[in-house]
């Protein structure tokens, strides 16, 4: 999500080359002269270029020496964090085995209590400090998912009813300026998330009745799409609400939301409006349709990195930051098709592949346009983990809290610079709990 008064989201248009002729990461790390330079000659590298220095399991201190850390104000009082993180009682103990990593984990978690206003969330600070976001689902999304996941079970219920209290309509449509259907599906596998990690914990006793108005928005829109092709229109994203399709990201994430409910109401033995044997029934035709559409759209060419987002035409792009459609598919669209789990193994890789090969990612982090914009990077990390992707998870785990936090305070801004180094855009709190969603993961 961007704000309208940030740096603008250039589109670079000049053609990608594979690998950046002559220039080496070691001309950037070392600051000497070359003809090429960080604001021309680096938008064409289509592969990490770090990626393909390392051999063997990526390593976090030789990944924190290769490039200039990035710089930046902190978005709060270093004390108040301090403060926070000797408050923080988790459950494990945060030892992913690396310093670093460990604090990483502990100021995400401690940010979460320094940008909510007691219960009422915030997005982060100046721009993003403005009433509009208060609603943007990835917010809640990430604070409940990173505080349950490390057994603050207390904290992450409160915050999970205020927010279905507060920002669902009546209708089940989310109050917020601009929701994508995609964060609809969020909301409901992350009530099914909590029950199995934490239980019900009081929430679900007036909860469950903004969940369900969700449930029977999404199958209302399920039933209007049975009128054409079976795919779900709506809007794919805050920034680009206008551009409505039937987005495959949306439509995977719709399949998972509803398939989530349906867990969650047997394991409560809730009998919701729409029995949970006809909503398993939808979210399976949904999930044959949308895979069925996307067998249809992208290039039979194992090898072809372009796999468009949605069915609709979509004119080839120079790279994965060649076109505003480009970027966001592979900032947002592309992460999101991946972690609902619908697509196979095999197409799951696919994506992998063609955003590795096509100008996706530098030291593992997200490349939009002209810099590098990581907040939904959780949702490839997650992919990334269950497609047993090891290396090219730490890989991306690593570069986001070596770069995309700034040294010493570690405020993760929604955009920094790229090569990086500079701070482009205020912080933002779902990308600041980046590291301590997925680097759970390490931790047995």
């Amino acid at each position: 999500m961007n704000g309208t008064t940030q740096t603008s989201r250039r589109v670079f248009m000049g053609t990608c080359a594979s690998v950046l002729a002559g220039v080496g990461i070691s001309g950037l790390v070392d600051g000497g002269e070359s003809e090429a330079t960080p604001t021309s000659d680096w938008l064409v590298i289509r592969e990490d270029p770090v990626r393909t220095q390392i051999a063997g399991v990526p390593d976090l201190d030789t990944i924190l020496a290769w490039f200039p850390r990035t710089t930046g104000k902190p978005a709060f009082d270093p004390e108040l964090i301090a403060e926070n993180i000797k408050r923080l009682s988790t459950r494990p103990a945060i030892n992913t085995g690396h310093p670093f990593l460990d604090r990483s984990i502990k100021v995400g978690l401690a940010h979460i209590d320094a940008t909510f206003q007691g219960d009422h969330p915030k997005y982060g600070v100046g721009t993003y400090q403005a009433d509009q976001h208060d609603g943007f689902p990835p917010t809640i999304i990430a604070a409940v998912d990173a505080l349950s996941t490390w057994g603050m079970n207390e904290r992450e219920a409160r915050l999970f009813y205020y927010w279905l209290s507060h920002f669902v309509r009546e209708d089940g449509t989310i109050n917020y300026y601009g929701p994508s259907i995609s964060e609809y599906g969020q909301v409901l596998h992350m009530a099914a998330l909590l029950q199995e990690r934490a239980g019900i914990v009081h929430w679900w006793e007036d909860g469950h009745k903004a969940l369900e108005r969700i449930a029977e928005y999404l199958l209302r829109l399920c039933a209007k799409a049975q009128q054409e092709d079976g795919l779900i229109s709506g809007s794919p994203e805050a920034d680009t609400r206008e551009d409505v399709g039937k987005y495959f990201h949306n439509n995977g994430w719709v399949v998972k939301g509803l398939g989530r409910w349906a867990d969650l109401c047997e394991q409560q033995e809730f009998s919701p409006a729409t029995t949970t044997s006809t909503v398993r029934k939808v979210s399976h035709a949904l999930a044959s349709n949308t895979l069925q559409g996307i067998r249809r759209t992208w290039p039979q060419d194992p090898n072809d990195w372009w796999l468009p987002p949605r069915p609709a035409p979509s004119p080839r792009p120079t790279s994965l930051t060649g076109t505003t459609e480009a970027s966001y598919t592979n900032y947002r669209y592309w992460p999101e098709l991946l972690s609902s789990s619908l697509l196979p193994t095999a197409l799951a890789n696919r994506v992998v592949e063609a955003r590795l090969s096509a100008g996706g990612q530098f030291c593992g982090m997200t490349r939009f346009a002209d810099h590098l914009d990581d907040w939904p990077l959780a949702d490839y990390l997650y992919a990334l983990w269950n497609l047993g992707r090891k290396s090219d998870f730490l890989l991306s785990l690593y570069g986001h809290t070596a770069y995309h936090q700034a040294e010493g305070h570690l405020t993760a801004y929604e955009q920094v610079s790229f090569p990086p180094g500079k701070q482009m855009a205020d912080y933002c709190l779902p990308c600041q709990l980046v590291a301590a969603r997925a680097a759970r993961l390490l931790v047995s």
